[in-house]
Formats: structure tokens, sequence, C-alpha cells
């Protein structure tokens, strides 16, 4: 069912916005309530009338959203995540913890408004747009960085293995050159082994 919103209604959109929304949601709690009208030919002549009346409160609300895009546009977001291989997440950065974010900064932006450039699932920059509102767009970036408990650990495990290594390649070296052929091989897949080990702990 096709209806004007009167007001911003969460997760349905800002006031003045012709939607589809369910009938039983519109005829239960947004037409009871004041929040829409149904915008259908019956309504024509109240639609208008309504529209006119929209034109101040939309431009109010329009208002609130600029003055929220200057707090938006440009700004950086960090985000500290455990990972695993290459540098992928365990899961992903939704438009919800963006939207939680952006509230802990003092911007209230719905997770509805917000589009990510591609799914937020490892270490990186990420861009978001917010459509704060009708030719309102307010554009930031995501910052996806690895615990530095995590990289530090994974710094010693490293160190470690390189150690190992060394040692594997010296005890190599003063053995016949044949048996150190074979055992080359052997020591660079247990190199392998424990690289993967490493980024899988």
């Amino acid at each position: 069912m096709k209806v004007v919103l009167l007001d911003n209604v969460k997760s349905v959109g800002n006031v003045g916005d012709i939607v589809n929304v369910s009938p039983g949601h519109a005829r239960n709690f947004l037409v009871p309530n004041g929040l829409a009208l149904v915008a259908d030919e019956g309504n024509q002549k109240s639609l208008e009338q309504q529209r006119k009346m929209l034109a101040k409160k939309v431009a109010e609300h329009k208002s609130v959203a600029e003055a929220t895009q200057k707090k938006v546009d440009g700004l950086v977001l960090e985000f500290v995540k455990k990972v695993g291989q290459n540098g992928k997440l365990f899961g992903s950065i939704t438009t919800r913890e963006l939207s939680e974010e952006l509230e802990k900064k003092g911007v209230e932006v719905e997770r509805r408004l917000l589009t990510v450039s591609k799914p937020i699932k490892t270490v990186g920059s990420f861009d978001v747009k917010a459509s704060l509102f009708e030719d309102v767009v307010a554009n930031f970036q995501v910052k996806v960085v690895m615990d530095p408990e995590q990289a530090e650990e994974l710094k010693k495990k490293q160190a470690v293995a390189e150690k190992r290594a060394a040692e594997r390649k010296a005890k190599a070296a003063e053995q016949p050159a044949e048996e150190t052929s074979e055992e080359a091989k052997s020591e660079d897949q247990a190199l392998d082994e424990e690289v993967n080990e490493i980024l899988r702990s």
C-alpha cells in the first residue's frame, strides 16, 4: 500500500516520502498515529493539501539533515578487530555497528540510510555513503585495523618460526649435499606449515 509520510518514521522513510508499506502497518499504526496518509485517488484532494502543509516541515527536516551532513562528511571511523588468515575478519562490520559508532560520536544516522562500497570483511579502508535526505548525502570512511595485541603476538610467533628456520638451514649446511637437498624440501614444507599455523591461531 502506498502512503505519504507526514513525519520521519524510523526504518520506513522521511517526511514527504511516498513509500510502500504493508496494509496492516498503514491502517493499524501509521495512519491512526497521524504519521502517514494513504496515497490513493480518493485522498487526492486531501493529499495535495497535506503536501502544501508538509512543505515547511520538509524544509525543517532537510535543514537538520544538512547539519548532520556537515558532521559526517569526511569522518573516519576506526574499528580494531581480531583477524584470521589473509587479514579476514571473523564475520563482517554491519551498518548497525556503523550507526552505533556514529551515535557514540554524537551523530544519529539510521542504519537504513547507510550504504557501504563493499562488504567490510577485511582490514583496510572502506567508503560509506549516508543518504540523509533527498539530495543530502554525506560520505565518510571506515578503517579496520588488526588488534594490537594480536599483531604483537603474531610478530613473536613469526620471529620464533624464522629463528627455527635459520637453525635448520645452518644444520642442513653441515650435512652432505644429497641429504641437504632432501631435508631442505622438508624444512621448507615445515616452515610453510608453521606460518599457516600462526595465521590460523
